[in-house]
Order: C-alpha cells, then sequence, then structure tokens
C-alpha cells in the first residue's frame, strides 16, 4: 500500500513535476517571445523615426531651394505694368498690338461721332427745306451752297431733267430714280468708311489674347521644367503674364463690339434720313410734271431753268 501510495505518490509527484516542467518552459517560452517582440518593436521605431527625420531632411532641403528660386529669378512686381516688362517678347507683341487696336477702337468712335452728328444735322436742315418747297427750282435755290445728299440729289434730278429735254416724262421719272438711289448708296458707303476696322477688332481680338496667353503659358512650364520645382510662387508669375495677354484682348474686343454696334444703328438712321430726301425730290419731280400737263419734259426744264 505504501508502495503503491508510493507509487501514487510518485506517479502524483511525476505527473506535478510534469505540469510544473511544463508551466515553466512555457513560462521561459512566453519571456523570450516577450523579449523579441520588445527587440523588433525598438528596431521598427528606430527605423520609422529615421525614415521620419529623412524625409523632414530632404522636405526642409526642397523648401530652401524653392525658396532660393523665387527670391532670385521671379519677377517682384506684379502690377500689369511689371508683368509686361517681365513677359515673353511674342507676348509683349501681342500685348502691344491690342493696345494699339483699342487706341484705333476709341479713335474711330470719336471721328465717326462727330461725322454721324454733323451729317445728321445738316441732312434734317435740308428736309425741312425740301419740305416748304413747291418745286424743283424752289427746292434748288433753297438748297444752293448745300453739300448733303439731299441738295445732291436735287441738283442731280435737275440735271437729267435738262438732259431729258423733249423725251417723255415717265422715262424721265425712272430715270431720276436711278439717280437718286446711286446717291443714297454713295453717302451710306462714305458714311459707313472705317466701321468695317470695329467689326475685324471685336471679331479676332479675343483670338490674338488667347494666342499670347497659350504662349505665355508655354514660356512658363518651359521655366518651370529648367527650375526643377513645382511650386506655385514659380509658376504663377508666368501665368499671370499670360492671362494678361486675354484680359487685352477682351478690353480690345467688348468696346469695339459696342461701339460698331451703336456705329450700324447711326449709320441705318442715316440711311432713313437719305430715302426721306430721295422721296422728297421723286414728289416734286412728279408734282411738276403734273402740273406742266404735257407728255414730254420741255415744261419741267423751263421750270427748272
Amino acid at each position: 500500500m505504501e508502495l503503491a501510495a508510493y507509487a501514487d505518490d510518485t506517479g502524483k509527484n511525476k505527473v506535478t513535476v510534469k505540469t510544473m516542467t511544463h508551466l515553466k518552459l512555457t513560462t521561459n517560452g512566453g519571456e523570450r517571445m516577450r523579449e523579441r517582440c520588445a527587440v523588433w518593436r525598438t528596431f521598427y521605431c528606430a527605423a520609422f523615426a529615421n525614415v521620419l527625420i529623412a524625409v523632414d531632411s530632404a522636405f526642409a532641403q526642397s523648401g530652401t531651394a524653392e525658396h532660393s528660386v523665387t527670391t532670385a529669378e521671379l519677377p517682384q512686381d506684379l502690377s500689369p505694368w511689371g508683368m509686361f516688362l517681365h513677359a515673353d517678347s511674342i507676348v509683349k507683341a501681342v500685348m502691344i498690338g491690342l493696345a494699339f487696336a483699342s487706341l484705333v477702337t476709341w479713335t474711330v468712335w470719336i471721328a465717326k461721332n462727330l461725322e454721324l452728328r454733323s451729317a445728321r444735322v445738316a441732312l434734317r436742315r435740308d428736309l425741312r427745306k425740301l419740305v416748304d418747297c413747291g418745286t424743283l427750282k424752289q427746292a434748288l435755290e433753297a438748297l444752293s451752297g448745300s453739300t448733303s445728299p439731299a441738295a445732291r440729289a436735287v441738283q442731280a434730278a435737275s440735271d437729267e431733267i435738262r438732259q431729258s429735254a423733249g423725251l417723255y416724262g415717265e422715262g424721265l421719272k425712272e430715270r431720276v430714280a436711278w439717280q437718286l438711289e446711286r446717291i443714297e448708296a454713295r453717302a451710306g458707303r462714305n458714311i459707313a468708311r472705317g466701321t468695317g476696322v470695329l467689326a475685324t477688332i471685336g471679331a479676332t481680338a479675343p483670338f490674338v489674347g488667347l494666342f499670347g496667353t497659350v504662349w505665355g503659358i508655354m514660356d512658363s512650364f518651359i521655366g518651370i521644367s529648367k527650375a526643377h520645382t513645382t511650386n506655385l510662387a514659380v509658376v504663377a508669375p508666368g501665368i499671370a503674364e499670360a492671362l494678361l495677354a486675354t484680359a487685352l484682348g477682351l478690353i480690345a474686343a467688348i468696346p469695339a463690339v459696342v461701339i460698331y454696334n451703336m456705329l450700324t444703328r447711326s449709320t441705318a438712321h442715316y440711311r432713313a434720313l437719305i430715302g426721306d430726301a430721295s422721296a422728297l425730290v421723286m414728289k416734286l419731280v412728279s408734282r411738276d410734271l403734273d402740273r406742266a400737263g404735257e407728255p414730254k419734259a420741255r415744261a419741267i426744264t423751263r421750270a427748272a431753268e
């Protein structure tokens, strides 16, 4: 029984020893695992810290290089005049051309306004005189010395009557109408002379400015590639200089289009006044024909003389 008990005790002890040994081994393995984890954790932290230091150093060097490029090479004056001075030669030529086009636009506007105003005043004055005339002879006397289209129409009708002496009256009215039509067309062409350049400027100036912008942006990208940096401070001045060309194109085009439309309306109104003068002259010619009561223009010739 003791042996058995010993054996049992031995067995228990063996089991106990085995269990303790297993626990001891397990405990020793866990400690070694924790030690290994601590070592790897220390290694990873050190490596990550080294990476952060390297990245921070690289950014510091890059910032220093970009700052040196900005202060050494970039233009300091970003006003319109400063951007013009620092722009590429092609962009400068585009800007100068657009400024000249804008000057031409305002010059044409001032000149045509003065011309149209004086022409309308003279034509209205002659129209009032024509309304008060009862015969073509009276109209010739009233408009003597005037150079308006109304005076030229009266003179052309009188000349045609003299040249048509002995001819039938119906053909006379037709020939006078042709003469008046040509006078009206000639006066319209003369008063509209110079306005076509406004249409050209209004249609082409935005595209000319866009060409300058494209060229300037191309030059800016070339400068970026040479500077080996994408800092916005390096990119912005060149792009601003390029966009200034587009702004000048719009400044030249918008007033040109507006002024062209204004002058077109004024010219149409002036042509309408010339049409009124032609109608009054034809009325005088027809009235003289009816008053003469002859199938030929001999009586009208005497009246015109």
